[in-house]
């Protein structure tokens, strides 16, 4: 690989054999006992989960970051891990699905077992232990053999007593050679709860710190820490892009933008002389964010910021009115139906919200955002509160799940900008009367279509999910219409 650096991080990766075999439980639980024991770990989850990345940042106080590959070419990818992880001594990767499920019944790609083999990272294997013994020994041989690159160095025993657990542990050393580091017992008491979009939010479980603090005593009898920070120090080095090394330290109008005016095309820097200031403006972009307006992904918010953005949150909820001098408004998804009597009685946010969008205020609405500005959003009780009403068509809940994984746009405009393809994801058990037809969204794998998206030279409005490193002419676009709105402002 030429022109790359060879970066060492030391990394691991929490996988399983399958949905709820407690990857999220026992990544946190060791991120916290990580941190109790002085160690700076990074986390990162695989895929494009929103809610999981908020419990590691529960965790850690800071924010965990996404890794997906179908979004992100290797280069990109092993990039955005070196970028996030380079304060940290380790670097914690939690799997997603089974191991070897991908975005299609035949394909593994963009699974844990992929990430894993873009970043070469070693895999510790969570194995279901309760009510079986000599059984696990196929099932372990199973995963060892299917592997095309040997990633699996060593394995956890999920819900198994601490009486059973040295018998297990030599007899799948001894039969199958691999190193079993620690056991997990039965914890009814640490169960995280669910809902229609995957768990609650940290903020909603009861006691979810103790539950945490509870957690990493338990692991720090039940792992051999020494042992999962060796297989994780003996990842190889990470080969990295120069580029992005640059591209975390780029203030506006540097590297960051060079790079991103390349991918992107032609793109108005916004750091410039203000004829209505008299000297250097930036961006105000107005980021919806409180109980309703969760769902972010962090590599996005960066990104903006080394654009040249500075991110002004603001609360659909609880303030008056959108902030002043906006040049640019986002309205990610989350909970919105959640919180439809609360959206709806802020009339004065309503209105504000209504005035900027339909007055040209370049505006990024995904999924819950998507839904915040439809003339009402009814609740799975039936209840339809009025919204922002922006466009007059209603939402509503179907109570099942509508759509949901990868998707690829094609054939629309993106802020007047032809952007090519655009790698994207769906997640929503709400419908809309008019989702909206400028773009075709096409499943990765099977020949599943749609139409979807409402897109002016100002909005961008619809349920798919953008991940702006999965094609950077979208910040490009998004900050170029932007940088025109500030010029006008400051005529």
């Amino acid at each position: 690989m030429d022109n790359m650096e060879q970066i060492k991080i030391s990394r691991i990766m929490i996988a399983a054999p399958s949905s709820g075999s407690g990857k999220t439980l026992i990544t946190c639980g060791l991120l916290n006992l990580l941190k109790k024991k002085g160690r700076k770990p990074a986390s990162f989850k695989c895929g494009p989960d929103f809610i999981d990345p908020m419990f590691h940042s529960k965790v850690l106080g800071t924010k965990s970051r996404n890794l997906d590959t179908f979004f992100t070419d290797p280069d990109t990818t092993r990039s955005l891990l070196a970028k996030n992880a380079q304060d940290a001594d380790l670097a914690v990767l939690e799997g997603v699905m089974g191991y070897f499920d991908g975005m299609g019944i035949d394909s593994s790609r963009a699974g844990a077992s992929d990430l894993a083999s873009v970043t070469d990272t070693p895999v510790l294997l969570i194995v279901p232990a309760k009510g079986v013994s000599r059984s696990v020994l196929p099932m372990i041989r199973g995963f060892l053999d299917f592997q095309e690159k040997p990633c699996i160095r060593g394995l956890i025993l999920n819900r198994v007593s601490a009486g059973l657990y040295p018998r297990m542990k030599e007899m799948i050393e001894r039969e199958i050679g691999i190193p079993v580091v620690g056991y997990v017992p039965v914890m009814k008491d640490c169960a995280l709860e669910s809902r229609h979009l995957g768990l609650l939010m940290p903020d909603e479980i009861a006691s979810f710190q103790d539950k945490l603090d509870r957690l990493a005593d338990i692991l720090d009898q039940t792992l051999d820490l020494d042992q999962i920070l060796e297989i994780a120090a003996g990842a190889p080095a990470l080969p990295v892009h120069p580029p992005m090394k640059h591209c975390a330290a780029a203030g506006p109008g540097e590297n960051t933008l060079k790079k991103t005016a390349v991918q992107g095309g032609d793109f108005v820097d916004p750091e410039r002389n203000s004829q209505g200031t008299g000297g250097p403006g930036k961006l105000r972009i107005g980021l919806a964010r409180d109980e309703a307006f969760c769902f972010f992904y962090a590599d996005n918010l960066d990104l903006l910021r080394e654009m040249g953005a500075e991110l002004v949150p603001f609360s659909p909820i609880h303030d008056v009115c959108l902030p002043d001098n906006l040049d640019g408004l986002l309205l990610h998804g989350g909970y919105p139906e959640l919180y439809g009597k609360e959206l709806s009685e802020n009339v004065s946010m309503r209105e504000s919200i209504r005035e900027a969008v339909l007055g040209g205020l370049p505006t990024l609405a995904e999924c819950g955002g998507f839904l915040y500005l439809h003339r009402t959003l009814t609740d799975p009780d039936g209840n339809a509160w009025p919204m922002a009403g922006v466009f007059p068509e209603n939402a509503f809940y179907t109570g099942h799940l509508t759509r949901f994984g990868y998707v690829t746009l094609t054939g629309g405009t993106m802020f007047g900008s032809d952007v090519g393809e655009i790698r994207s994801h769906e997640f929503h058990y709400y419908e809309s009367e008019n989702p909206g037809d400028t773009f075709l969204a096409r499943k990765p794998a099977g020949n599943r279509s749609w139409r979807c998206v409402r897109s002016t030279d100002s909005l961008y409005a619809g349920f798919p999910h953008l991940y702006f490193y999965a094609n950077p002419k979208v910040a490009a676009a998004f900050i170029k219409r932007c940088a025109e709105h500030y010029d006008n402002r400051n005529l």
